[in-house]
């Protein structure tokens, strides 16, 4: 990728990874996507279902499904990657919403979603399913959990350690296909660089890491060893007792030089 009439410019890697961790169905869905009607764009998507055994996974399953319509399948409308993220995330919010009212399950599913053109990335999530954005391994942006822990802990109303941490924490007041109010948050970033990462992670790895730990990773090794490391680390720390974990780096790196034309 090449910032049009600039000299920056960089290279684009990125890795996913996903575990079962200690539970006995894999209801995490992440996946790196580009399209041939979206050329020199990519997606990066990260969906944690919940519902029971079969409705976490149709809800993360749809969420998918409905990306890879919308962004692969469909010519470009001429909408804006904001656009683009909202139709995907209120699309997949009826659907679930429809099985959920035939089924009378309550499945739903976090959301977090990265769109990279250029040298801009824009995204959304519902959840807390998280994206943090680095520069050289410091964080740069952290997108804020939809839970009611969160929303406690933001209001000052949280102490560490106390049991409102617990019981609250895992409460979310926004996902795909919740039963009430679906809530988006949106972010942008622009003039993206080389030594930007994005991180995507579910809740099942994010809550063995401190935010410092997660952009050194990223920052220092290549996108499949950062994933894959992390992704160990978790499974360390979880004693036998993780959730479901998944992850996806994307990391812009300086290009590769030109090949020597031998000329001579």
């Amino acid at each position: 990728m090449a910032r049009p009439g600039s000299a920056l410019n960089f290279k684009v890697t990125a890795c996913v990874a996903e575990h079962i961790g200690d539970r006995a169905d894999q209801q995490d869905r992440v996946a790196i996507l580009t399209s041939p009607h979206h050329p020199g764009t990519l997606m990066a998507l990260l969906a944690d279902g919940m519902g029971g055994r079969s409705g976490g996974r149709m809800a993360s399953d749809q969420v998918l499904a409905t990306a890879k319509n919308l962004f692969q399948e469909l010519p470009d409308q001429g909408t804006t990657a904001r656009d683009m993220l909202g139709q995907i995330a209120s699309e997949a919010h009826a659907v679930i919403r429809l099985t959920a009212l035939a089924s009378e399950k309550e499945p739903h599913s976090t959301l977090v979603a990265l769109l990279l053109q250029r040298d801009c990335a824009v995204w959304v999530h519902a959840g807390d399913s998280r994206l943090y954005y680095f520069r050289d391994g410091s964080l740069v942006h952290k997108t804020i959990d939809h839970s009611y822990g969160s929303q406690l802990d933001a209001e000052g109303k949280l102490v560490e350690g106390g049991p409102e941490t617990e019981r609250f924490k895992n409460i979310l007041f926004s996902a795909i296909g919740i039963g009430h109010e679906l809530r988006l948050d949106y972010g942008q970033a622009q003039e993206l660089q080389p030594g930007d990462s994005f991180v995507l992670a579910s809740d099942g790895l994010w809550a063995y890491f401190s935010e410092r730990e997660i952009g050194a990773a990223a920052h220092r090794h290549p996108a499949r060893e950062a994933a894959e490391s992390l992704v160990r680390q978790a499974r360390e720390r979880a004693r036998g007792y993780g959730d479901n974990l998944s992850v996806a780096i994307i990391k812009l790196e300086k290009p590769d030089p030109p090949a020597d034309s031998g000329a001579g």
